[in-house]
């Protein structure tokens, strides 16, 4: 025949077998990966301290309790004082002890905006730490 050939070649037989080498670079990729970030995702450095009598903690700082009942009126350790009243003391005892934890007791209807108010007279009188009192959940029955 002159135009070609009759009898084809039925070229290469498609592959049958998984290549593994980009497998392998991906795995090792994802190796180092988990090789860098293991020790970031420990926050904390465990210790195993030795013991000693002197070392005691020391005095825990004064505190100081005010609370703010449904109404929004505020108690100083359980006395009734105006907002007025509630800066200066609150700045006396600030110059005391810089060091003193006012110890905030807001009933849950209070707004946000009465919470928010009496920490920004606490601070402007110089009181920064403030804590937030809340009774534990009860246990489900």
């Amino acid at each position: 025949m002159a135009f070609g050939r009759l009898d084809r070649d039925t070229g290469s037989a498609p592959m049958s077998e998984i290549n593994m080498t980009p497998l392998i670079d991906v795995m090792l990729v994802l190796v180092v990966i988990f090789i860098i970030t293991a020790p970031l995702l420990a926050s904390s450095i465990r210790l195993d301290l030795p013991r000693s009598d002197a070392a005691s903690a020391g005095n825990a700082p004064a505190s100081v309790m005010l609370s703010v009942d449904k109404s929004g009126q505020a108690f100083l350790n359980d006395k009734p004082v105006s907002g007025a009243e509630l800066a200066a003391q609150l700045t006396g005892i600030a110059s005391a002890d810089p060091d003193t934890e006012l110890q905030l007791r807001a009933d849950a209807a209070v707004p946000y905006g009465r919470v928010v108010e009496i920490m920004g007279v606490a601070q402007k009188a110089g009181l920064g730490r403030i804590g937030f009192v809340a009774e534990p959940e009860k246990p489900a029955p």
